[in-house]
């Protein structure tokens, strides 16, 4: 289930946080979410993403943080504007 295209995965990282808002399927959630999440990002990245993910799914109260949204937005904007920055600071 490799995904390429940045905004499938947006929409695809939206559903998959507001499945993680339905109670009492955390037990069932967090592995999938896990599972899910390394087969979006990959690398160090991603493994790193995972083990958030599960953990966040698993602890109770803390399902209401978008892990998959924030993976997102981390990847294909923060991630994307500091390279352009580090590129011109080297450049100059």
């Amino acid at each position: 289930m490799e995904i390429n295209n940045k905004y499938k995965k947006l929409v695809l990282s939206l559903i998959f946080d507001a499945v993680g808002l339905i109670p009492f399927i955390d037990l069932v959630w967090a592995p999938i979410s896990a599972y899910l999440m390394i087969k979006m990002y990959k690398g160090k990245e991603g493994k790193i993403a995972s083990i958030v993910s599960f953990t966040e799914e698993i602890l109770p109260f803390s399902d209401t943080i978008p892990t998959f949204t924030i993976m997102w937005l981390y990847t294909y904007v923060f991630k994307e504007v500091i390279e352009s920055k580090f590129e011109k600071i080297i450049k100059s």
